[in-house]
């Protein structure tokens, strides 16, 4: 997992328990799985006996990071921002321990400290220890500055305040580490630099790789956008789902970063695996250990049980399902809701598939799948382009499974 370690870091984690911090980024009121790397290191941090300290970014979400980034974000206003932290705290809590011992998990947020701190005053106190070639050097600024949309002092002012809140939980916590992904080196080093300046102190600093694909492709993105962690942006089924559809090779470094399964476990898998590649034992593993985490044991089996019906059903097993048992075998599926109003009278399927819901772009793909054989209507093949469907083609006259080929499925739902 880790990518640069400042020198210094690792004897000082021999030496006693030490406090370290990794801030989370409060622009969506949901962790996606892009986070999971920066938990899993918290969680190892703890694990090892040392005291982690989430920070979440109430201030800093107002700024925004530009490490990463080829254009200015939107800032969000507060109510906004506040709703954003205490969704990400409550994700935080199902894998930390935030317990009164020596190395229990704490939450801060930047906002507590910088809320009452005058424009003025932060230039006055932080500004002047920091030098603007020192900060021009970094990778994050000069990638903008070079770049077409160039870079606002907003954003400019970013590492500055990030440096700030590790000089502040130095002070106040004796925080002495602060984690983060590759990308965070910049800001994390200018912490550093900060706390020798302005106060004569040493802090260290330790980043982890960016995980990618194999296929060099971004991590934690699906077609239908970011994996998030909770439920309501990301079904805990289609979570599931994202997990055991990783390559084998991905599958490899998965397990490693994002379980804390040990080491002879995982040889013992990969053994089980090379002997019966399609049986995907390192998947089900890595789904199953991080659907339990992120959700519960409860929505694991679910989500299997959700798999098994929609690869193995037949069209009388869809025709048993009453609406509430359909709601709850695959409520967790891409889910459309069409206006009953609409077929009442009869609706062509063409028109449903595209007009009335998206699951395809365009009359031309969808005729053409229709008649390639690879769309089904509650588990039947349908290769009509001017089928009709009315409410009774709906189970209980409401719901209505559509396959594409054998992995896409959706439900449309009538309100």
């Amino acid at each position: 997992m880790l990518h640069d370690v400042m020198p210094g870091t690792e004897e000082l984690l021999n030496k006693e328990v030490v406090t370290g911090y990794i801030g989370f980024d409060p622009t969506a009121d949901s962790l996606h799985v892009g986070s999971l790397a920066q938990i899993m290191t918290l969680v190892r941090f703890q694990l090892a006996g040392h005291k982690p300290l989430a920070l979440v970014g109430g201030a800093t979400g107002m700024v925004g990071d530009p490490s990463g980034k080829s254009a200015e974000r939107n800032l969000l206003d507060a109510d906004t921002l506040n709703k954003n932290v205490e969704g990400i705290k409550s994700q935080l809590m199902k894998f930390l321990d935030f317990n009164d011992s020596p190395n229990g998990a704490e939450l801060v947020n930047n906002y507590d400290w910088f809320k009452n701190y005058s424009f003025l005053d932060f230039i006055r106190d932080a500004g002047k220890h920091i030098t603007v070639n020192y900060m021009m050097a970094k990778d994050s600024v000069k990638n903008r500055i070079n770049g077409e949309t160039g870079m606002s002092f907003t954003e400019f002012s970013y590492q500055l305040i990030q440096g700030y809140d590790f000089y502040h939980l130095w002070k106040e916590k004796n925080c002495k580490v602060q984690m983060g992904g590759s990308d965070q080196w910049g800001n994390i080093t200018t912490g550093t630099e900060f706390i020798r300046r302005k106060a004569s102190g040493e802090a260290f600093a330790l980043t982890t790789q960016l995980i990618k694909k194999s296929d060099g492709t971004k991590f934690g993105k699906s077609e239908g956008g970011n994996i998030w962690l909770d439920r309501d942006k990301t079904s805990p089924y289609k979570f599931y789902q994202f997990w055991l559809n990783v390559s084998d090779e991905d599958a490899k470094s998965y397990i490693r970063i994002f379980t804390l399964l040990s080491q002879e476990e995982i040889v013992e898998l990969e053994g089980r695996h090379s002997a019966a590649p399609h049986e995907r034992h390192l998947q089900k593993a890595l789904a199953k250990d991080i659907t339990i985490r992120v959700h519960n044991e409860n929505d694991y089996l679910q989500a299997i049980e959700t798999a098994d019906f929609l690869f193995k059903s037949k069209p009388e097993d869809v025709a048993m399902l009453d609406p509430e048992a359909f709601e709850k075998m695959l409520g967790g599926i891409d889910t459309f809701e069409v206006n009953k109003n609409d077929v009442e009278n009869g609706i062509n399927l063409v028109d449903l598939l595209v007009d009335k819901t998206t699951v395809f772009p365009s009359k031309t793909e969808a005729r053409k799948m229709v008649t390639g054989n690879a769309i089904s209507v509650n588990k039947v093949k349908t290769t009509d382009i001017n089928a009709v469907l009315n409410l009774d083609a709906f189970t209980g006259k409401q719901y209505l499974l559509i396959s594409k080929g054998k992995k896409e499925n959706y439900l449309i739902k009538l309100i």
